[in-house]
């Protein structure tokens, strides 16, 4: 592979990663920008212990373009998008309107002065886009391509932890309207967070407490395996499953079999076997009804400087249509008390899954 790095207009990071020697990455975005926006700011919740972010300026960004205008496509002579390269494989950006940045602005004062701290939103937020093609799909790409897009989120957890003001690296994807994409064009992002994220705090003190004879994560994975229920596919280095408490009306959680922190801490071996896998179980959740379903895929890592030994690196892909036409909807009982109703049985959901013909 390949590693290119350039800068666009505006002064923002961009890197090619290429499965090609010979790729030549010298095209110059033409483009006349402003400068990227200052850092939000975040604020911390007193009642329930958690940062939150206001970036206004994310009101302005691009919401579902025309495909002739689409930012994430190669330049053309008619249009300048954010590659400025006429053909790309994997691209990763420093997002245009990021929620967390590293270009800090002046310093705000404290809301609620000794109970609702104010800081600067630092980080990063970068757009990882998987494919040149407009109208593909994370799950229409091929094994060799999966593989470079795993070498840029290694890529880039690694680079991105090993800055001061970074404590967790999240590669996730929003696929579908539904989910409340902005931009059709198959990508993903990167948010690395100046804090450890409420979720991961609260898997980790689960983990801290565990009872069982290993870790807590390892212990499920086998408990999983041994029972074979809820088994949706797997192989030598992982396994898809679905969780015995699923929340979503279909989850699919994708272990490797081996406790690791991080997609760097992966093996050659485990890259090379994550791709045919979770391409099977993408086509199986597409096939469930026979159109392309909204999910998140949402890679749970270890922060960068805690909790480490006690992490399991695992990715969580859920969908958000129950049937047909139907979509699972955070009502009051999910989004005003966090406890999950869900309407398809995780037994049920797995065999579906597994009765998928591919």
């Amino acid at each position: 592979m390949k590693r290119t790095v350039t800068h666009l207009a505006d002064g923002r990071e961009l890197i090619y990663f290429d499965e090609r020697d010979d790729a030549s990455r010298d095209a110059v975005d033409q483009r006349e920008l402003p400068p990227p926006p200052p850092a939000s700011e975040m604020r911390h919740d007193p009642i329930l212990d958690e940062w939150v972010a206001i970036a206004a300026h994310r009101q302005s960004r691009t919401f579902l373009p025309p495909s002739d205008q689409c930012p994430l496509c190669p330049s053309t002579p008619e249009w300048q998008s954010e590659i400025p390269a006429a053909e790309y494989d994997v691209v990763v950006f420093e997002n245009r309107f990021p929620s967390f940045s590293h270009r800090v602005g002046p310093a705000q004062g404290d809301i609620l002065p000794g109970l609702v701290p104010t800081r600067p939103a630092t980080g990063r937020c970068e757009v990882v886009c998987f494919t040149s093609d407009h109208n593909a799909s994370f799950a229409s790409l091929s094994p060799a391509r999966v593989r470079t897009v795993m070498e840029a989120w290694a890529d880039r957890t690694a680079d991105l932890s090993t800055r001061d003001d970074i404590e967790q690296v999240f590669c996730f994807e929003n696929r579908g309207e539904e989910i409340g994409v902005t931009l059709f064009h198959p990508h993903g992002q990167i948010y690395a967070y100046p804090f450890v994220t409420p979720r991961t705090r609260r898997m980790l003190q689960s983990a801290r407490e565990h009872r069982g004879p290993g870790n807590l994560f390892a212990d499920v994975l086998a408990a999983e395996r041994a029972d074979g229920t809820r088994i949706v596919g797997g192989n030598a280095h992982w396994t898809a499953f679905v969780p015995a408490t699923a929340r979503w009306p279909f989850e699919i959680h994708l272990y490797p079999n081996r406790q690791v922190p991080d997609i760097p801490a992966l093996s050659t071996e485990e890259r090379d076997a994550f791709g045919p896998l979770y391409l099977e179980v993408l086509r199986r959740l597409d096939g469930m009804f026979g159109l392309a379903m909204p999910y998140i895929a949402a890679w749970h890592q270890a922060p960068v400087r805690v909790g480490r030994d006690l992490a399991y690196l695992h990715l969580q892909l859920f969908s958000t249509r129950r049937a047909p036409g139907k979509l699972k909807a955070l009502a009051g009982s999910e989004s005003g008390m966090g406890v999950f109703v869900n309407d398809v049985r995780p037994e049920q959901a797995a065999s579906m899954l597994r009765e998928v013909v591919l």
